[in-house]
């Protein structure tokens, strides 16, 4: 149950987020990409923390010294990243940077495995190779150009930041999600607003201003607040995988609302995304349930012999893997079990 309700949130996560590209791809016109980048976490930290003075029962600790390191990489990780990706989207189109969006997942599974020894199935890492593939042929401009995009290789970078960022955010996960979320949201805001100063971005008029902050409340705040709950049950890994849906809403509303046109290495990239998508939602598709069985053994004491035959009950864990399908159950929990009853 725990697990399928932080399914949802990861994928309320998703939808919420979706909407950050193609509306920052209007609004860019009118603001600098690292004031809006300011902006949206502003928007997100002040959102959050207006939500925060409602909800007194909040669960979780609160953080402390030792989570600092986590902390401050997130931080300046969140002050990169959408910097990144706003300049993305300023030199490509926004339904591409959707889509590269999803590489993502490929960073997080990456990093969660090699620094914070998160397990990795085959199928995720199926899932990894053919979202790694889409992402290289969204970063060429056309099927007859081998023209890097400046555009796509900021996206990317910006993905790879917010992997780091996940897998420092899932250290802090169990903490208390409002403060977390506030710090994301106010720290990373002031350290783009600082770049956007230093930068001698104009300062875009308070319609525009207002925009971006709401924008930073639906996209970034309610998104992290989520994708923050569902990782402390799901893991950086598998609720990145469930996020995977956001760049695929995102461009839905690239070609309804900005009329982006298709192209035939556009659509072979996102039928190869959408394969790598649906494996590693697949990956996390696992279910706890319980199962009676009979045990019959014999032993001998006293001089005669006896015969029993119990039933127990356990709880295990469902798998696919490798077209296979069993059971997870500990072999040494069941032994112990038998030995106790006949004690």
């Amino acid at each position: 149950m725990k697990e399928t309700k932080s399914m949802l949130y990861a994928l309320l996560a998703a939808a919420f987020y979706a909407v950050n590209v193609p509306v920052s791809k209007v609004l860019l016109s009118h603001v600098g990409a690292a004031t809006m980048a300011a902006l949206l976490y502003l928007g997100a930290g002040t959102g959050i923390g207006i939500l925060s003075l409602f909800n007194k029962r909040e669960k979780g600790e609160r953080l402390d010294k030792k989570d600092l390191p986590f902390v401050i990489g997130m931080i300046v990780l969140d002050i990169a990243a959408p910097i990144f990706l706003m300049l993305g989207i300023a030199y490509g189109s926004s339904s591409n940077a959707s889509l590269l969006g999803n590489f993502e997942i490929v960073a997080t599974t990456v990093i969660a495995l090699a620094v914070f020894r998160e397990k990795v199935s085959r199928r995720l890492w199926a899932a990894i190779a053919l979202i790694t593939l889409s992402s290289i042929l969204l970063s060429f401009e056309g099927t007859d150009s081998f023209r890097f995009s400046y555009g796509s290789l900021l996206v990317l970078l910006a993905t790879v930041c917010w992997g780091f960022e996940n897998n420092c955010t899932r250290n802090l996960s169990s903490k208390n999600t409002y403060e977390i979320v506030i710090l994301k949201g106010i720290f990373s805001g002031l350290g783009s607003l600082i770049i956007a100063f230093v930068k001698r971005e104009a300062m875009p008029q308070l319609i525009y201003i207002v925009l971006a902050l709401l924008l930073g409340f639906v996209a970034y705040g309610l998104s992290i607040f989520l994708y923050v709950r569902a990782q402390s049950v799901l893991g950086a890994a598998k609720t990145s995988a469930y996020y995977a849906v956001a760049p695929f809403i995102g461009v839905f509303f690239s070609f309804v609302f900005l009329r982006e046109r298709l192209t035939v290495i556009y659509l072979i990239a996102l039928a190869v995304m959408i394969g790598g998508a649906v494996l590693a939602a697949a990956d996390t598709l696992v279910r706890q349930h319980v199962h009676p069985h009979q045990h019959t053994f014999t032993h001998t004491h006293d001089g005669s012999t006896h015969t029993h035959t119990i039933t127990h009950t356990h709880e295990h864990n469902h798998y696919r893997a490798d077209g296979k399908h069993g059971h997870y159950h500990s072999r040494d929990a069941l032994m112990k079990k038998l030995a106790a009853h006949h004690m």
